[in-house]
């Protein structure tokens, strides 16, 4: 893996035949190049469990505020990027409440069936660059495919510690951070996801405008080292029509402690998938093979107060099949059949639709026999393009997930209807 990064970053180096423009020579200034920003979110999630789990349901209101200042003027320039969230519980009390893949409102110590009725949290990065180097410190969300922050629920996550990204070559992008300190999409400080420590570097390159390569690497102390491969190939067919290919792999080595601590079958991970999209004016159709081999499942995401968290971020994971389950059983192998549509074509622009059946087997049970799974995927989305609510946008989204009785024996998956209505509204103020 070692020689491939080297290899895939000396290509770029060699194929690259323009610098980039100097990104700091062109600042105009602290207050200048300022922006602050916030987002109005509505999330609603209900998760209908079918074999006797309690349903999981909560909703709330958040506000996202966010400030990105420029660079002062100079060779280095100096900048603060922070945030502010604050969250209203609007439902998810008792029996309901705390279900570990919505957390939008950590349950209460004292009283595990409620949930704080608010919930804030801040942060603030000190960033520095030098030409179109940048080093940020501080709080902040890295966005990476072995550290990914979830954004997907009320809050986002975010982590603290330090990222360098370095854009000094057209089309290259190097990545190198050490993180320290994890908070949880409900967490109100700063590290309640228990990180000790989790170190990435890799980074990804255009090497023309229909193909990108990216490269990635992370060590995330006492739980694992991760590294990831990524290739996206789009090959115009004609002016409205194209096909893109899309691989991304996983190879996850895993600590001893922490296959101790989570219960866990085995060390060792490779998970990988490959999807084509073929698009034709205001249709998509795409096709997908993922395939998990090892001694146990692909591990990511929650947080390491709970037994199986690895606290690398709740969207880390690139794969073409991960919908509500993420179809990543030990030695599991999935296919999805998907369409797209943009109502654009048909005079109702911002209206889009998907659509996605997966359907995954061979999952090792450890002696409840081959474990099978399958998942209905729908989402609805629509963005006001004009008037006083322009960009408001509306998401409806609903899985239907079945399995076999083998995987509900072995605690892996269940059967479960779930229901996302997310109501969101971009306000920019300078």
């Amino acid at each position: 893996m070692l020689k491939t990064r080297i290899s895939l970053v000396a290509l770029a180096l060699i194929a690259a035949t323009q610098a980039q423009a100097n990104e700091q020579a062109n600042s105009k200034g602290f207050i200048e190049d300022s922006h602050a920003n916030v987002l109005l979110r509505n999330a609603y999630i209900n998760r209908d469990k079918k074999h006797g789990t309690d349903d999981q349901i909560e909703w709330g209101q958040a506000f996202i505020g966010t400030f990105n200042s420029g660079f002062t003027q100079g060779t280095v320039g100096v900048g603060v990027d922070a945030f502010g969230l604050y969250a209203i519980r609007l439902d998810g009390g008792k029996g309901h409440n705390g279900g570990a893949g919505v957390d939008f409102f950590k349950p209460s110590d004292t009283e595990p069936a409620n949930s704080p009725h608010n919930l804030a949290r801040g942060g603030a990065a000190v960033k520095f660059r030098i030409s179109n180097t940048v080093l940020k410190y501080g709080d902040q969300m890295p966005a990476l495919p072995v550290l990914q922050y979830d954004d997907g629920r009320l809050l986002p996550e975010s982590f603290t510690g330090t990222l360098i990204t370095s854009k000094e070559i057209e089309g290259l992008e190097l990545n190198a951070g050490r993180f320290t300190q994890l908070a949880r999409k409900s967490a109100e400080g700063r590290d309640s996801g228990d990180l000790k420590s989790i170190n990435v570097f890799g980074g990804s390159y255009k090497f023309t405008d229909n193909f990108t390569a990216s490269l990635y690497t992370a060590d995330n102390e006492d739980v694992m080292k991760k590294h990831y491969l990524g290739l996206n190939y789009v090959f115009p067919v004609s002016s409205d029509q194209s096909l893109t290919l899309d691989f991304n792999g996983y190879k996850t080595d895993i600590d001893k402690k922490f296959v101790d601590k989570a219960g866990l079958t085995g060390d060792e991970n490779t998970i990988w998938s490959l999807a084509a999209t073929y698009a034709f004016g205001a249709h998509s159709i795409t096709v997908a093979h993922q395939r998990s081999t090892g001694s146990t499942g692909y591990n990511y995401g929650s947080y390491q107060t709970q037994p199986w968290g690895t606290s690398d971020g709740g969207s880390t994971i690139y794969l073409a099949n991960s919908y509500w389950s993420d179809f990543n059983a030990e030695d599991e192998r999935s296919w999805q059949i998907g369409y797209g549509l943009d109502f654009s074509a048909y005079g109702v622009p911002g209206l889009s639709y998907k659509l996605a059946y997966v359907v995954g087997d061979n999952i090792n049970t450890h002696g409840f026999g081959e474990g099978k799974e399958r998942e209905i995927f729908n989402q609805l989305r629509y963005v006001v393009q004009d008037g006083p609510a322009k960009d408001l946008s509306v998401k409806l989204r609903s899985s239907f997930l079945r399995t076999n009785n083998a995987v509900q024996q072995n605690g892996y998956n269940d059967d479960g209807n779930e229901v996302r209505v997310f109501v969101e509204y971009p306000i920019s103020i300078f």
